[in-house]
C-alpha cells in the first residue's frame, strides 16, 4: 500500500479535529481578552460546526466537477485563512466570522480526503488505509484539551491557530507533489433547491442541539432551529425523491451493507461525541483537577487508537468485519460504563488503563465500520458515500455533546443542587446504555459481509 497518500491526508484532518477541540480549553482564556463572557464565546464553537454542515453536502459534488485534488488543497487554504483570521481577531464578530471560515475548509477536508482515499487505494488495502485516516478522528479530541491547555497557559491562545499555518503549507505542498490528479466526472448541473435545503436542515439541527448543549442563546432559539431543520430535512427529502440527481442521494442507502454500517456508526458515534465532553468536565468538576492535567489523563485513550492501526488489517483477517464490529462495540459500552466507578481516590494508573481500552474498542469499530462501508461502492458513488457519511457524522457528535448534556442538566435539576459526580457517573451508564444499540443493525450483518477487504475467509464446516 502507498502510505504517503493516507499519511497526507490524516496529518490534514488531524489539524481539524484537533483544532475543533483544543479550542474549548482555552475560551476562557480568549473571552476574556475580547471582552466577552465564556458562554457568548462557544457561538465561535457553534458557528464552526454551522459551517461544516452547510458546506459538506456540497463538497463531493465539487470535488466531481473540480477534481478532488484541487479541492482538498484549496479546502487546506481557506482552513489556514481562516486560522490566520481567528488569531488575529479583535472581537466576538470578528473571531466568529473567522470561525465560520475555518469550517468552510474543514467541510471540504474531511469529505474530499476519504474520496481521494477510496480513489486512489484498492480495495484490498482500504483496511489498513481507513486505520491510518481513523486516527486523526480519534486523537483530535483527546489531544486538544493538553495541548490548548499547554499552549494557552506558556505561551498565548493565539498560538493555538497560529500553528496551523506550517501544517497547512507543508499539507499543500505534499498534497501537489504526492496526491496523484484525479479526473474529473462532469457531473450534471448543481443542485441548488436540494443545497438550501440540506444545508438548512444539517445546519438547523446542529446548531440548535449545539445551542441547547452549549447555551449561549436561550433554548427556545435551539428549540426553533431543530424545528426548522427537521421541516427543511422533510422538505428535502420529498425534492430528492423528484430529482434525477439531487446533491444528497439517498439512493446510496439502498447499499445494504453502506446503510446497516451507517447506522450503526452513527448510533456509536453519538455515544463516542459524549464522551470527549464528560470526561474532562467530570475531572475537573468532580475530582477537583485543572485543565492540564485532565488533559494529560484523557489522551491515554490516545495509545489504544494508535495501536489499532498495527494490527487492525490482521484482526479483521482473523475475525471478520461482522465479529470485530459487535465485540468492539460492547468493549466500548463496558469500558464507557466502568467511567461511572471512577472516584477522586482512584487510582490515575487504573483510570488510564481503562481509557486506552475504550480508545483501542473505538478505534476498532470506525476503522472497521468506515471500510466496510464503502467496500461495495464504486468509483461513480464514491462522492455521494463520502458527503452522506460525513454529514452523519457531523449530526452525530453534535448529538452526542447534547445528548450529554441533557443528562447533566436533567439529573442536576432533579437533585436541586450544582453538578455533582454523581450526575456524571449517571450520564456515562446512560451514554454507555445507548451505544448497545448499535448492536442492533450489525446483527443484520452478513457474516462474510467485506469478505474481499479484510481477507477472512469463514470455516466451512
Amino acid at each position: 500500500m502507498n502510505r504517503i497518500i493516507p499519511l497526507i491526508l490524516a496529518v490534514a484532518l488531524f489539524m481539524e479535529q484537533m483544532d475543533s477541540t483544543v479550542i474549548a480549553t482555552a475560551l476562557p482564556t480568549i473571552a476574556h481578552d475580547l471582552n466577552v463572557g465564556p458562554i457568548t464565546l462557544k457561538l465561535a464553537l457553534t458557528s464552526y460546526m454551522v459551517a461544516l454542515a452547510i458546506f459538506i453536502p456540497i463538497s463531493g459534488w465539487m470535488a466531481d466537477k473540480f477534481g478532488a485534488k484541487t479541492i482538498f488543497r484549496l479546502a487546506i487554504g481557506v482552513f489556514m485563512v481562516g486560522s490566520l483570521f481567528c488569531a488575529v481577531s479583535g472581537s466576538l464578530t470578528e473571531f466568529v466570522l473567522s470561525r465560520f471560515l475555518q469550517g468552510m475548509g474543514g467541510a471540504m477536508m474531511t469529505p474530499v480526503g476519504r474520496l481521494v482515499l477510496l480513489r486512489t487505494t484498492d480495495r484490498k488495502e482500504l483496511v489498513s488505509a481507513m486505520a491510518l485516516l481513523t486516527i486523526p478522528a480519534l486523537l483530535g479530541p483527546l489531544t486538544g484539551p493538553p495541548v490548548g491547555g499547554f499552549i494557552t497557559t506558556y505561551f498565548s491562545w493565539h498560538w493555538i491557530f497560529l500553528i496551523n499555518i506550517p501544517i497547512g503549507v507543508a499539507g499543500i505542498v505534499l498534497s501537489s507533489i504526492y496526491l496523484p490528479v484525479i479526473e474529473t466526472t462532469n457531473p450534471p448541473a448543481m443542485d441548488v433547491r436540494g443545497f438550501i435545503l440540506s444545508s438548512v436542515a444539517a445546519s438547523g439541527v446542529v446548531f440548535g442541539v449545539s445551542v441547547i448543549s452549549l447555551p449561549a442563546l436561550p433554548p427556545t432559539i435551539g428549540i426553533a432551529s431543530i424545528l426548522t431543520g427537521i421541516v427543511a430535512g422533510v422538505l428535502y427529502v420529498i425534492h430528492a425523491r423528484r430529482h434525477p440527481a439531487p446533491i444528497l442521494d439517498f439512493k446510496i442507502f439502498q447499499n445494504t451493507t453502506f446503510r446497516i454500517t451507517s447506522v450503526s456508526g452513527t448510533i456509536f458515534r453519538i455515544s463516542t461525541g459524549a464522551i470527549p465532553f464528560l470526561m474532562p468536565l467530570m475531572l475537573q468538576i468532580g475530582f477537583g483537577l485543572n485543565a492540564f492535567q485532565s488533559g494529560m489523563v484523557t489522551f491515554a485513550g490516545a495509545i489504544g487508537a494508535i495501536t489499532t492501526k498495527f494490527i487492525a488489517k490482521r484482526m479483521f483477517a482473523a475475525t471478520g468485519f461482522k465479529t470485530t464490529l459487535i465485540v468492539a462495540s460492547v468493549v466500548g459500552a463496558f469500558t464507557t460504563a466502568a467511567n461511572a466507578l471512577f472516584v477522586p481516590e482512584t487510582p490515575h494508573a487504573i483510570i488510564i488503563s481503562v481509557l486506552v481500552v475504550s480508545g483501542f474498542a473505538r478505534s476498532f469499530f470506525f476503522t472497521g465500520s468506515n471500510a466496510l462501508s464503502y467496500s461495495e461502492i464504486d468509483n461513480n458513488q464514491a462522492s455521494q458515500a463520502t458527503s452522506m457519511s460525513s454529514v452523519l457524522q457531523q449530526i452525530s457528535l453534535a448529538l452526542g455533546v447534547a445528548f450529554a448534556a441533557t443528562i447533566l442538566e436533567v439529573s442536576a435539576a432533579l437533585t436541586g443542587s450544582h453538578l455533582q459526580l454523581a450526575d456524571f457517573h449517571l450520564a456515562f451508564v446512560i451514554v454507555a446504555a445507548f451505544s448497545l444499540l448499535a448492536l442492533i443493525p450489525l446483527f443484520r450483518l452478513d457474516k462474510n459481509a467485506g469478505e474481499a477487504i479484510s481477507g477472512h475467509r469463514p470455516k466451512i464446516r
